[in-house]
């Protein structure tokens, strides 16, 4: 017969492992989806990246967060099927680098490493030496140029084209940030206030605690949007 013990275990063991599922998918379905939409050389949202997304890294709000980048913006698709890329074709390349970046290492802090040491090189106006960041991040270079020469790279940046085509409303710029699929427009470097307000679970992180934390509303007529637009 089974000790007193054992059937302790095994009570524990189907009460508590459920719960602990139970309380993992209730985590999950409260987390807020935040999306970029965004294109390589665009220095606001180089900008962007570098010094106001990263935070969601460096602080207790990816806890609470699903990042998503997606990297093709204002590039416009030619009757040929050629793209053409608002900061040209330099820009095409590295929007495909990104977005293989993002294939290649699915976990989040991994492709942002890389991209935004891309980022910070074009703030530098040193983009061209981007290759640089595979030695800086101690990333390997083959998955991503294996990527983008076999075709890959081509077919994630079409559906990323067909991904932004097809966003409602249509987007006007970038970088167009999301928070649970609702565009915060000219508002979008409040994206952390965004964030908490839209965040419903229980224990909000200490980033949303911050008592600087507030939604400014910037006018669409804003004079000097730091934006790139279509």
């Amino acid at each position: 017969m089974a000790s007193h013990n054992q059937i302790s275990r095994i009570i524990i063991t189907f009460v508590l492992i459920p719960l602990l599922i139970f309380q993992c998918h209730v985590c999950s379905q409260d987390k807020v989806n935040l999306s970029l939409y965004y294109e390589s050389l665009c220095p606001y949202c180089a900008d962007f990246i570098v010094n106001q997304l990263v935070k969601v890294l460096q602080t207790d709000l990816g806890s609470i967060v699903n990042l998503r980048l997606v990297p093709w913006g204002n590039t416009q698709i030619a009757p040929n099927t050629s793209w053409i890329c608002q900061h040209g074709t330099d820009e095409c390349q590295l929007n495909t680098v990104e977005a293989c970046a993002i294939k290649v290492w699915s976990n989040l802090e991994t492709h942002f490493k890389l991209i935004s040491c891309i980022e910070q090189l074009h703030l530098q106006n040193k983009h061209s030496s981007w290759q640089s960041c595979f030695a800086s991040t101690g990333l390997n270079q083959n998955p991503i140029e294996n990527c983008y020469n076999n075709g890959l790279g081509y077919r994630l940046e079409t559906a990323y084209a067909d991904e932004t085509t097809k966003l409602k409303p249509a987007h006007r710029f970038v970088p167009w940030v999301l928070v649970n699929n609702q565009p915060l427009q000219e508002d979008y470097q409040d994206f952390i206030a965004y964030i908490c307000k839209a965040y419903k679970g229980r224990n909000k992180p200490q980033a949303c605690k911050t008592k600087s934390l507030e939604i400014n509303k910037i006018s669409a007529q804003d004079t000097n949007p730091r934006v790139c637009f279509r």
